[in-house]
């Protein structure tokens, strides 16, 4: 199903199209992304939620090879990723966008996020640890340095589909 729809920007209130798109991930559930942009202001909004019940969830994705980079991820705007090894981890903020990529599309996401830190850096010794960042990246790339993708939702809105990826519920604490 797509289905455009229109809408007030939230920012600036002009007419905007947002458009809702349903994908059928195949051994897992049918997803709706949901996407707009406006030309006026900038705004703009993606987000995916999982057409079954989902309830919160923790995905782990153990990385040791080339192969591994082609493995789908979904991460909602709830979605927590870490990879523990590295010390990375991205929590969601207010302007935090869902997506549907692979690992690779998420370590270029982090390296992303790494190449403004180093521009924005204040001393050669954050741009050097930046930098040894960056390269151990790249040896988890090429399969030399083994980690783990990590990514915990509360909404239960995000997976990884991967055979030895592997899937727990997340207990949470309820108010009596």
């Amino acid at each position: 199903m797509r289905a455009l729809v229109p809408g007030p920007c939230p920012v600036c209130n002009t007419e905007i199209e947002y458009l809702y798109h349903t994908e059928d991930i195949p051994y897992f559930s049918e997803l709706l992304i949901i996407s707009a942009l406006c030309g006026t202001c900038g705004w703009r909004f993606i987000d995916t939620q999982l057409l079954k019940n989902a309830e919160p969830s923790r995905w782990e994705l153990p990385i040791s090879s080339p192969d591994d980079m082609n493995i789908r991820v979904i991460r909602s705007m709830t979605g927590v990723i870490s990879i523990p090894e590295l010390g990375v981890r991205i929590d969601p903020g207010p302007a935090c966008e869902g997506f549907v990529s692979n690992v690779e599309g998420v370590l270029n996401r982090v390296e992303s996020v790494l190449d403004n830190l180093c521009s924005w850096a204040d001393s050669d010794e954050e741009r050097d640890r930046v930098c040894l960042l960056k390269d151990r990246m790249q040896e988890v790339r090429e399969g030399r340095l083994p980690v783990t993708l990590v990514i915990e939702d509360l909404s239960g809105n995000s997976a990884i589909i991967a055979d030895h990826a592997r899937f727990c519920r997340i207990e949470t604490l309820t108010e009596e």
